[in-house]
């Protein structure tokens, strides 16, 4: 049985930091305590000393691209990618072509990521505004939950119809994920750039036309009808000020019947970058303003916001570096996420329990997910140990992403992940990741 000690960590955990070690044997973590011995002559040991120990990070959206995109990405290639930047387990999203729209197809990308996945996985069920019989089909101990796009996404995933809507909400007790942005919106607002530039927009204007009225329209839409049906909302990548009036802090998670979700890129670029960073910062929701970042920062801390995530979508270089109206949005995320994060810490914006409560604890929370998310005895040893004094910079030769570019190129981060173990198996050490495609299925409490 596969043995491994973990020696003088600060162990991050249900908001404190205590310096002990941590025994790992089989999947499992074994034992917690602030001194354990060496149990055998086989048993690995690492000394984290100085080095923080937390939960490995819950991705609850990503776009992997496969199957069907992937010259983008493929699970192998973006799973690696995640378990190099902390990130243990991932959701992925249901908009790859075909659209993981039938029981069938969804279950084709659970057998992919059986075969290829480095990370634990769950995938998405999408639904369309035709296809209410195949979502109630899905089994909810074994897929994440509902996607439905309230905004354009790739193939035929807007739903737009109300009706179709109100069904999905009223039938199913699965969590529903939503993409909120108002359609009508941004065409009317596309057409008065068009109309300014013709097929010469600036990036600059990508905020404004995928703009702040959009999202709280759609948002406050979906919201109102979770309350009226009483359905499981999770609303995915808020980008404004304007949306937090909509999300409470006034309950505890695991009464909220509506939780949020904010992303990486939007609580570190704003609509100046785009000036430097062009198509590479182009996501949808778009990034907007400083004060929406603040404010999106506020409610993080103050717990209106639930969650921190990535919503990885890579595309290839050629493809970022077309003209806007044709650059597609979206951009790689996971492995450079928890470093981040840790950034921001070293700011002094946030604190390492919180965000290990906000990419670890609760996700796993919120989603149900079986023995995962905390360091506990008898739970999967989903383990990552951070190294808070090892500066490193972001370039070419060590992104993973297959894309071959990041956002966050050029960027110096002041931590870097030293160690991951996924279900009790080292599959990251000495910046490699090595060739154990150790990832599970994820499973719900539900």
């Amino acid at each position: 049985m596969n043995t491994v000690l973990i020696k003088n960590a600060k162990i991050v955990n249900e908001g404190r930091i205590f310096e002990g070690d941590v025994l790992i044997e089989g999947e499992f973590i074994k034992e917690i305590a602030e001194s354990i011995s060496h149990k055998s002559s086989s048993c690995k040991v690492i000394d984290a000393e100085g080095n923080y120990l937390i939960p490995g990070a819950i991705d609850d959206q990503v776009h992997f691209r496969e199957p069907g995109l992937t010259h983008k990405g493929t699970i192998a290639s973006e799973s690696r990618a995640a378990v190099a930047g902390g990130i243990t387990s991932f959701i992925e999203q249901p908009n790859t072509v075909p659209n993981a729209v039938t029981q069938e197809l969804l279950e084709d990308k659970y057998q992919i990521a059986s075969q290829t996945s480095y990370a634990n996985y769950s995938f998405m069920m999408g639904g369309t505004n035709d296809n209410l019989e195949e979502v109630l089909k899905t089994n909810p101990k074994n897929v994440a939950g509902i996607k439905l796009f309230l905004g354009s996404s790739t193939g035929n995933m807007l739903v737009d119809n109300p009706e179709t809507l109100e069904k999905i909400f009223s039938s199913t007790k699965m969590l529903i994920a939503v993409h909120c942005e108002d359609e009508a919106t941004i065409k009317a607002n596309l057409e008065k750039y068009k109309e300014e530039y013709g097929e010469d927009i600036p990036v600059t204007a990508h905020h404004l036309i995928r703009s702040e009225e959009a999202c709280y329209l759609s948002s406050s839409k979906a919201i109102a009808l979770a309350k009226k049906t009483g359905a499981r909302l999770h609303v995915f990548h808020l980008s404004t000020a304007k949306e937090m009036e909509l999300f409470t802090n006034k309950i505890p998670l695991e009464e909220k019947m509506i939780t949020a979700e904010v992303c990486v890129h939007h609580l570190w670029f704003t609509n100046e970058d785009y000036k430097t960073k062009g198509n590479f910062i182009k996501w949808n929701p778009a990034v907007k303003t400083a004060e929406d970042k603040d404010a999106l920062w506020k409610a993080l801390l103050n717990d209106t916001i639930d969650v921190i995530a990535t919503d990885h979508a890579p595309h290839t270089l050629e493809e970022k570096s077309q003209k806007y109206l044709n650059a597609p949005s979206g951009g790689p995320l996971v492995q450079h996420a928890v470093v981040a994060l840790f950034e921001a810490f070293h700011q002094g914006k946030i604190s390492v329990e919180k965000i290990v409560e906000k990419m670890c604890h609760n996700p796993a929370k919120i989603f149900k997910i079986e023995n995962r998310g905390f360091i506990k005895e008898g739970f999967y040893a989903d383990l990552v140990i951070v190294d808070p004094a090892k500066p490193w910079s972001v370039s070419k030769d060590n992104i993973l992403y297959k894309c071959g570019w990041s956002p966050f190129e050029g960027t110096n981060f002041k931590s870097r992940i030293s160690h991951t173990f996924v279900n009790g198996q080292l599959v990251y050490e000495n910046a490699k990741v090595k060739e154990i495609k150790a990832g599970k299925r994820l499973l719900f409490d539900r």
